[in-house]
């Protein structure tokens, strides 16, 4: 393995971000890091998505790697991109597994393709209720209309807010 740079601790392999295995984490680095709270990264070690080591009396301190660094990053990723922590973990877990990436792209392309699909139902069903919405507000203008009323000045006709005048 050619290690190309060292940035920020990370080393850079092959133009990929590598933790440095050496630095370690507490909660509250990481929490300042992500701007989340101790607690989402509590959830989400029980939920098997972060495992630190414990160390201090009783084991109370929890000591975090920088493989778990990279999979909280992830983690948020997959988040922000709609995806269930059962999926996360799922996707997390085929990186620990042997570094055959060809079942690991398919699994995660198969998870994408799933979510697409969820996504677009949705946005097909948001269209659809916006359409109803514009029936309606059409609609209501008519009726005021046919009883000599105006539309109040925050509805107009295209259905957008507008200031009321004063």
């Amino acid at each position: 393995m050619q290690v190309d740079a060292n940035v920020n601790g990370n080393s850079i392999c092959n133009g990929k971000h590598l933790p440095n295995p050496m630095l370690t984490y507490t909660i509250t680095d990481l929490a300042r890091e992500f701007d989340i709270t101790p607690r989402a990264i509590r959830f989400y070690e029980d939920q098997g998505l972060l495992t630190p080591a414990r160390e201090g009396p009783g084991g109370r301190h929890r000591v975090y790697t920088g493989q778990d660094r990279t999979r909280l990053k992830l983690t948020l990723r997959g988040k922000r991109l709609g995806l269930t922590l059962s999926e996360i973990k799922t996707i997390l877990d085929l990186y620990e597994s042997p570094k055959d990436t060809v079942p690991q792209l398919k699994v995660f392309l198969e998870t994408l393709s799933q979510h697409r699909q969820v996504l677009e139902q949705q946005l097909e069903d948001l269209h659809a209720t916006l359409d109803e919405v514009s029936q309606h507000e059409a609609q209501c203008l008519a009726l005021l209309e046919a009883a000599g009323e105006a539309a109040p000045p925050v509805v107009s006709r295209l259905g957008k807010a507008t200031a009321p005048s004063h």
